[in-house]
Protein backbone atom coordinates (compact mmCIF):
# COMPACT_ATOMS: atom_id res chain seq x y z
CA UNK A 1 0.00 0.00 0.00
CA UNK A 2 2.72 2.24 0.43
CA UNK A 3 4.18 1.99 -2.20
CA UNK A 4 1.26 2.30 -4.10
CA UNK A 5 0.45 5.55 -2.42
CA UNK A 6 3.47 6.85 -2.68
CA UNK A 7 3.82 6.04 -6.40
CA UNK A 8 0.48 8.01 -7.09
CA UNK A 9 1.20 11.09 -4.69
CA UNK A 10 4.44 10.86 -6.53
CA UNK A 11 3.24 11.10 -10.13
CA UNK A 12 0.10 13.27 -8.65
CA UNK A 13 2.87 16.44 -8.04
CA UNK A 14 4.97 15.61 -11.29
CA UNK A 15 1.94 15.68 -13.59
CA UNK A 16 1.10 19.53 -12.20
CA UNK A 17 4.99 20.15 -12.18
CA UNK A 18 5.02 19.33 -15.77
CA UNK A 19 1.54 21.06 -16.72
CA UNK A 20 3.15 24.60 -15.46
CA UNK A 21 6.49 24.59 -16.93
CA UNK A 22 4.34 23.65 -20.07
CA UNK A 23 2.33 26.57 -19.66
CA UNK A 24 4.89 28.47 -18.89
CA UNK A 25 6.76 27.51 -21.97
CA UNK A 26 3.62 28.42 -23.89
CA UNK A 27 2.90 31.97 -22.45
CA UNK A 28 7.21 32.72 -23.52
CA UNK A 29 5.94 31.64 -27.07
CA UNK A 30 2.97 33.87 -27.61
CA UNK A 31 0.37 31.12 -26.27
CA UNK A 32 0.68 29.05 -29.70
CA UNK A 33 4.07 27.02 -28.71
CA UNK A 34 5.71 28.31 -31.60
CA UNK A 35 8.42 30.55 -30.72
CA UNK A 36 9.15 31.79 -34.51
CA UNK A 37 5.15 32.25 -35.47
CA UNK A 38 4.90 35.30 -37.73
CA UNK A 39 1.82 37.92 -36.95
CA UNK A 40 -0.37 38.41 -39.82
CA UNK A 41 -0.02 42.05 -41.48
CA UNK A 42 -2.48 44.51 -39.61
CA UNK A 43 -2.60 48.51 -39.64
CA UNK A 44 -1.29 50.07 -36.60
CA UNK A 45 -2.48 53.70 -35.06
CA UNK A 46 -0.17 56.47 -35.01
CA UNK A 47 -0.63 56.79 -31.66
CA UNK A 48 0.55 52.78 -31.04
CA UNK A 49 3.67 53.56 -32.78
CA UNK A 50 4.13 56.58 -30.86
CA UNK A 51 4.01 54.49 -27.33
CA UNK A 52 5.88 51.70 -28.86
CA UNK A 53 8.28 54.30 -30.06
CA UNK A 54 8.58 56.64 -26.49
CA UNK A 55 7.12 59.28 -28.96
CA UNK A 56 9.60 58.63 -31.69
CA UNK A 57 12.53 59.14 -29.57
CA UNK A 58 15.72 59.77 -30.68
CA UNK A 59 17.20 57.61 -27.96
CA UNK A 60 15.20 54.54 -30.13
CA UNK A 61 16.33 55.44 -33.51
CA UNK A 62 18.65 52.46 -34.90
CA UNK A 63 21.11 52.01 -37.80
CA UNK A 64 20.76 48.10 -38.05
CA UNK A 65 18.12 48.29 -41.01
CA UNK A 66 20.19 50.10 -43.26
CA UNK A 67 17.82 53.20 -43.72
CA UNK A 68 19.53 57.26 -43.80
CA UNK A 69 17.86 60.20 -43.16
CA UNK A 70 15.36 61.77 -44.57
CA UNK A 71 13.79 58.35 -43.49
CA UNK A 72 14.50 56.85 -40.29
CA UNK A 73 14.25 53.22 -38.40
CA UNK A 74 12.80 53.07 -34.51
CA UNK A 75 13.19 50.12 -32.41
CA UNK A 76 9.63 49.89 -30.74
CA UNK A 77 7.82 47.79 -28.48
CA UNK A 78 4.11 46.51 -29.15
CA UNK A 79 1.94 46.33 -26.35
CA UNK A 80 1.74 42.45 -26.19
CA UNK A 81 5.85 42.65 -25.91
CA UNK A 82 6.82 42.09 -29.58
CA UNK A 83 10.01 44.09 -30.58
CA UNK A 84 9.57 46.02 -34.04
CA UNK A 85 11.43 48.19 -36.65
CA UNK A 86 9.25 51.09 -37.53
CA UNK A 87 10.14 52.82 -40.34
CA UNK A 88 9.18 56.66 -40.54
CA UNK A 89 9.11 58.65 -44.14
CA UNK A 90 9.51 61.52 -44.61
CA UNK A 91 6.15 63.36 -45.64
CA UNK A 92 6.56 63.72 -49.11
CA UNK A 93 7.61 60.05 -50.22
CA UNK A 94 4.47 58.73 -50.61
CA UNK A 95 1.71 61.34 -51.26
CA UNK A 96 -0.97 58.88 -52.49
CA UNK A 97 -2.30 57.32 -49.72
CA UNK A 98 -4.09 54.50 -51.41
CA UNK A 99 -0.63 53.40 -53.27
CA UNK A 100 0.95 53.02 -50.20
CA UNK A 101 -1.53 51.05 -48.18
CA UNK A 102 -1.55 48.61 -51.44
CA UNK A 103 2.37 48.37 -51.55
CA UNK A 104 2.60 47.54 -48.10
CA UNK A 105 -0.39 45.03 -48.23
CA UNK A 106 1.72 43.42 -51.09
CA UNK A 107 4.70 43.17 -49.41
CA UNK A 108 3.29 42.78 -45.96
CA UNK A 109 1.40 39.11 -47.73
CA UNK A 110 5.21 37.35 -47.89
CA UNK A 111 6.44 35.45 -45.23
CA UNK A 112 9.56 34.09 -45.41
CA UNK A 113 12.00 33.09 -42.64
CA UNK A 114 14.52 34.40 -45.16
CA UNK A 115 13.43 37.91 -44.63
CA UNK A 116 12.65 40.49 -42.04
CA UNK A 117 8.92 40.08 -42.32
CA UNK A 118 6.42 43.23 -42.95
CA UNK A 119 3.97 43.00 -40.08
CA UNK A 120 2.45 46.26 -40.34
CA UNK A 121 1.51 49.87 -41.39
CA UNK A 122 0.24 53.12 -40.51
CA UNK A 123 -1.25 55.68 -43.11
CA UNK A 124 -2.19 58.67 -40.79
CA UNK A 125 -3.51 61.80 -42.75
CA UNK A 126 0.62 62.93 -44.07
CA UNK A 127 2.03 60.14 -41.87
CA UNK A 128 3.46 56.75 -43.58
CA UNK A 129 5.14 54.40 -41.48
CA UNK A 130 6.01 50.76 -41.87
CA UNK A 131 6.47 47.85 -39.31
CA UNK A 132 8.62 45.07 -39.35
CA UNK A 133 10.49 42.37 -37.37
CA UNK A 134 12.93 43.82 -35.20
CA UNK A 135 16.58 42.31 -35.74
CA UNK A 136 18.57 42.42 -32.86
CA UNK A 137 21.76 41.51 -34.36
CA UNK A 138 23.02 43.80 -36.69
CA UNK A 139 23.88 44.52 -40.08
CA UNK A 140 25.99 42.59 -42.24
CA UNK A 141 28.23 45.73 -42.86
CA UNK A 142 29.09 46.29 -39.19
CA UNK A 143 29.99 41.68 -38.76
CA UNK A 144 31.72 42.23 -41.86
CA UNK A 145 33.39 45.83 -42.36
CA UNK A 146 33.40 46.74 -38.82
CA UNK A 147 33.65 43.67 -36.55
CA UNK A 148 35.37 44.01 -32.87
CA UNK A 149 35.50 40.73 -31.66
CA UNK A 150 36.38 38.40 -34.51
CA UNK A 151 36.07 38.46 -38.52
CA UNK A 152 33.10 36.14 -39.92
CA UNK A 153 34.30 32.78 -40.00
CA UNK A 154 34.16 31.42 -43.79
CA UNK A 155 31.48 28.83 -43.11
CA UNK A 156 28.84 31.65 -42.62
CA UNK A 157 30.01 34.31 -44.94
CA UNK A 158 28.97 30.94 -47.57
CA UNK A 159 25.71 31.02 -45.67
CA UNK A 160 24.77 34.53 -45.96
CA UNK A 161 25.66 34.21 -49.91
CA UNK A 162 23.05 30.95 -49.72
CA UNK A 163 20.16 32.59 -47.25
CA UNK A 164 20.63 35.99 -49.28
CA UNK A 165 20.54 33.83 -52.85
CA UNK A 166 17.16 32.08 -51.38
CA UNK A 167 15.27 35.23 -50.19
CA UNK A 168 15.53 36.65 -53.56
CA UNK A 169 14.41 33.32 -55.20
CA UNK A 170 11.26 33.39 -52.62
CA UNK A 171 10.31 36.63 -53.77
CA UNK A 172 11.02 35.99 -57.21
CA UNK A 173 8.68 33.21 -56.68
CA UNK A 174 5.97 35.57 -55.23
CA UNK A 175 6.49 37.86 -58.47
CA UNK A 176 7.94 40.70 -55.74
CA UNK A 177 11.29 42.25 -56.88
CA UNK A 178 13.48 44.20 -55.35
CA UNK A 179 13.10 47.93 -55.75
CA UNK A 180 16.81 49.27 -53.96
CA UNK A 181 19.69 48.75 -54.01
CA UNK A 182 21.24 45.65 -52.61
CA UNK A 183 24.17 46.25 -49.87
CA UNK A 184 25.32 45.01 -47.06
CA UNK A 185 23.00 47.34 -44.79
CA UNK A 186 20.34 45.23 -46.16
CA UNK A 187 21.03 42.04 -44.49
CA UNK A 188 20.15 42.17 -40.93
CA UNK A 189 21.13 39.05 -38.22
CA UNK A 190 17.82 37.48 -35.77
CA UNK A 191 18.08 36.32 -32.60
CA UNK A 192 19.29 32.82 -33.87
CA UNK A 193 22.16 34.76 -35.44
CA UNK A 194 20.75 34.50 -39.49
CA UNK A 195 20.77 36.55 -41.86
CA UNK A 196 17.86 37.88 -43.19
CA UNK A 197 17.21 40.71 -45.89
CA UNK A 198 15.18 43.64 -45.24
CA UNK A 199 11.70 43.94 -46.70
CA UNK A 200 11.84 47.27 -46.54
CA UNK A 201 13.25 47.35 -49.79
CA UNK A 202 10.59 45.53 -51.50
CA UNK A 203 8.50 49.03 -51.84
CA UNK A 204 8.12 49.68 -54.84
CA UNK A 205 7.60 53.22 -56.69
CA UNK A 206 8.40 55.38 -53.45
CA UNK A 207 10.05 59.28 -53.36
CA UNK A 208 11.98 58.33 -50.81
CA UNK A 209 14.98 58.55 -52.71
CA UNK A 210 17.12 57.10 -55.65
CA UNK A 211 17.02 53.44 -56.10
CA UNK A 212 20.48 53.00 -56.12
CA UNK A 213 23.56 55.26 -54.53
CA UNK A 214 25.26 57.97 -56.57
CA UNK A 215 28.23 55.60 -56.34
CA UNK A 216 28.03 55.27 -59.61
CA UNK A 217 31.28 51.89 -59.39
CA UNK A 218 29.01 49.47 -57.77
CA UNK A 219 25.57 50.25 -60.15
CA UNK A 220 24.52 47.98 -62.77
CA UNK A 221 25.10 49.14 -66.10
CA UNK A 222 21.41 48.81 -67.45
CA UNK A 223 20.24 51.16 -63.97
CA UNK A 224 22.98 53.78 -65.66
CA UNK A 225 20.66 53.81 -68.70
CA UNK A 226 17.55 53.54 -67.85
CA UNK A 227 16.89 54.22 -64.14
CA UNK A 228 15.00 51.51 -63.71
CA UNK A 229 15.79 48.23 -61.40
CA UNK A 230 15.26 45.16 -62.87
CA UNK A 231 15.69 41.13 -61.62
CA UNK A 232 18.96 41.20 -63.32
CA UNK A 233 19.95 44.43 -61.57
CA UNK A 234 19.22 42.73 -58.23
CA UNK A 235 21.53 39.87 -59.17
CA UNK A 236 24.71 42.27 -60.30
CA UNK A 237 24.22 43.77 -56.76
CA UNK A 238 24.22 39.90 -55.52
CA UNK A 239 27.47 40.07 -56.90
CA UNK A 240 28.56 43.07 -55.59
CA UNK A 241 27.88 41.04 -52.16
CA UNK A 242 29.75 38.18 -52.97
CA UNK A 243 32.75 40.25 -53.57
CA UNK A 244 32.62 42.62 -50.01
CA UNK A 245 31.56 38.82 -48.39
CA UNK A 246 34.93 37.03 -50.19
CA UNK A 247 37.50 40.27 -49.43
CA UNK A 248 35.69 41.74 -46.18
CA UNK A 249 36.14 45.09 -48.23
CA UNK A 250 33.78 46.89 -50.77
CA UNK A 251 35.90 46.86 -53.50
CA UNK A 252 34.22 48.06 -57.22
CA UNK A 253 33.59 45.47 -59.35
CA UNK A 254 35.92 47.03 -62.01
CA UNK A 255 38.87 46.31 -59.88
CA UNK A 256 37.55 43.07 -59.12
CA UNK A 257 37.10 41.78 -62.37
CA UNK A 258 40.59 43.29 -63.36
CA UNK A 259 42.06 40.70 -60.58
CA UNK A 260 39.70 38.00 -61.41
CA UNK A 261 40.77 38.63 -65.27
CA UNK A 262 44.51 38.03 -64.22
CA UNK A 263 43.60 35.50 -62.33
CA UNK A 264 44.77 36.71 -58.91
CA UNK A 265 41.47 35.88 -57.48
CA UNK A 266 43.52 35.42 -54.04
CA UNK A 267 44.38 38.94 -53.86
CA UNK A 268 40.32 39.37 -53.59
CA UNK A 269 40.30 37.40 -50.56
CA UNK A 270 40.12 38.94 -46.78
CA UNK A 271 43.47 38.71 -45.43
CA UNK A 272 41.53 37.62 -42.08
CA UNK A 273 40.02 34.45 -43.46
CA UNK A 274 43.95 32.95 -44.75
CA UNK A 275 44.58 29.26 -44.27
CA UNK A 276 40.60 29.13 -43.19
CA UNK A 277 38.84 28.45 -46.92
CA UNK A 278 39.96 26.32 -49.57
CA UNK A 279 41.40 27.25 -52.88
CA UNK A 280 38.53 25.65 -54.91
CA UNK A 281 35.87 27.09 -52.62
CA UNK A 282 37.15 30.41 -53.20
CA UNK A 283 37.24 29.87 -56.96
CA UNK A 284 33.72 28.72 -57.08
CA UNK A 285 32.81 31.74 -55.49
CA UNK A 286 34.82 34.21 -57.96
CA UNK A 287 33.24 31.93 -60.38
CA UNK A 288 29.83 33.13 -59.28
CA UNK A 289 30.48 36.57 -58.50
CA UNK A 290 31.76 36.70 -62.54
CA UNK A 291 28.80 35.92 -63.57
CA UNK A 292 26.80 37.74 -61.66
CA UNK A 293 28.97 40.84 -62.82
CA UNK A 294 28.70 40.54 -66.54
CA UNK A 295 27.79 43.80 -68.26
CA UNK A 296 25.26 42.10 -70.22
CA UNK A 297 21.96 41.43 -68.04
CA UNK A 298 21.21 38.72 -70.02
CA UNK A 299 24.40 36.86 -69.38
CA UNK A 300 23.50 36.79 -65.54
CA UNK A 301 22.49 33.53 -63.58
CA UNK A 302 18.89 33.75 -62.04
CA UNK A 303 18.23 33.48 -58.11
CA UNK A 304 17.46 29.94 -58.39
CA UNK A 305 20.51 29.02 -60.43
CA UNK A 306 22.09 30.83 -57.61
CA UNK A 307 20.92 28.78 -54.57
CA UNK A 308 21.80 25.63 -56.26
CA UNK A 309 25.37 26.81 -56.81
CA UNK A 310 25.87 27.80 -53.17
CA UNK A 311 24.38 24.75 -51.68
CA UNK A 312 27.11 23.05 -53.43
CA UNK A 313 29.51 24.95 -51.00
CA UNK A 314 28.60 24.89 -47.62
CA UNK A 315 30.69 24.13 -45.13
CA UNK A 316 29.58 23.36 -41.19
CA UNK A 317 25.85 23.20 -41.75
CA UNK A 318 25.08 21.23 -38.44
CA UNK A 319 26.49 24.49 -36.74
CA UNK A 320 24.05 26.71 -35.83
CA UNK A 321 24.72 30.28 -37.21
CA UNK A 322 24.77 32.08 -33.50
CA UNK A 323 27.66 30.10 -33.17
CA UNK A 324 29.14 30.70 -35.65
CA UNK A 325 28.92 34.45 -35.59
CA UNK A 326 30.08 34.35 -32.08
CA UNK A 327 26.96 35.97 -30.34
CA UNK A 328 24.87 35.28 -27.53
CA UNK A 329 21.59 33.00 -28.77
CA UNK A 330 17.88 34.55 -28.24
CA UNK A 331 16.91 37.58 -26.56
CA UNK A 332 17.74 36.54 -22.88
CA UNK A 333 16.86 39.33 -21.00
CA UNK A 334 13.72 39.52 -22.02
CA UNK A 335 12.63 36.06 -20.80
CA UNK A 336 12.34 35.29 -17.16
CA UNK A 337 13.81 32.04 -16.02
CA UNK A 338 11.24 29.28 -15.09
CA UNK A 339 11.00 30.29 -10.96
CA UNK A 340 9.97 27.04 -8.71
CA UNK A 341 8.86 26.34 -5.42
CA UNK A 342 10.66 25.00 -3.16
CA UNK A 343 8.41 21.90 -3.12
CA UNK A 344 8.89 22.08 -7.43
CA UNK A 345 12.58 22.18 -6.69
CA UNK A 346 12.61 18.48 -4.64
CA UNK A 347 10.78 17.16 -7.49
CA UNK A 348 12.62 18.65 -9.94
CA UNK A 349 15.75 16.72 -7.69
CA UNK A 350 14.16 13.59 -6.96
CA UNK A 351 14.91 14.37 -3.55
CA UNK A 352 11.81 11.94 -1.85
CA UNK A 353 13.22 12.82 1.85
CA UNK A 354 12.87 16.82 1.04
CA UNK A 355 9.80 16.40 -0.27
CA UNK A 356 8.65 14.15 3.06
CA UNK A 357 9.46 16.88 5.18
CA UNK A 358 7.28 19.36 2.72
CA UNK A 359 4.47 17.73 2.53
CA UNK A 360 4.68 16.66 6.75
CA UNK A 361 4.65 20.67 7.11
CA UNK A 362 1.49 21.57 4.59
CA UNK A 363 -0.16 18.70 7.31
CA UNK A 364 -0.20 15.85 4.64
CA UNK A 365 -1.12 12.59 5.56
CA UNK A 366 -0.32 9.54 3.59
CA UNK A 367 1.16 5.78 4.27
CA UNK A 368 4.30 5.63 5.98
CA UNK A 369 5.64 4.13 2.95
CA UNK A 370 6.55 6.93 1.12
CA UNK A 371 9.15 7.84 4.56
CA UNK A 372 10.15 4.12 5.14
CA UNK A 373 11.00 2.90 1.49
CA UNK A 374 13.28 5.42 -0.11
CA UNK A 375 14.45 3.12 -2.23
CA UNK A 376 11.15 1.80 -3.40
CA UNK A 377 9.99 5.20 -4.33
CA UNK A 378 13.05 6.59 -6.06
CA UNK A 379 12.42 3.38 -8.43
CA UNK A 380 8.47 4.10 -8.67
CA UNK A 381 9.70 7.79 -9.39
CA UNK A 382 12.29 6.60 -12.34
CA UNK A 383 9.36 4.25 -14.07
CA UNK A 384 7.01 7.72 -14.28
CA UNK A 385 9.24 10.68 -14.62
Amino acid sequence: MGARCSKFSICWFHSHLKASVLESSDLENGGKGEKNAWPSFGEFSLEQLKVATSGFSSDNIVSEHGEKAPNVVYKGKLDNDRWVAVKRFNKFAWPDSRQFLEEAKAVGSLRSERLANLIGCCCEGDERLLVAEFMPNETLAKHLFHWENQPMKWAMRLRVALYLAQALEYCSSKGRALYHDLNAYRILFDNDGNPRLSCFGLMKNSRDGKSYSTNLAFTPPEYLRTGRVTPESVVYSFGTLLLDLMSGKHIPPSHALDLIRGKNFLMLMDSALEGHFSNEDGMELVRLASRCLQYEARERPNAKSLVISLMSVQKEAEVPSHVLMGIPHGTASSKQPLSLTPFGEACMRIDLTAIHEILEKMGYKDDEGIANEPNAGNLELQETW
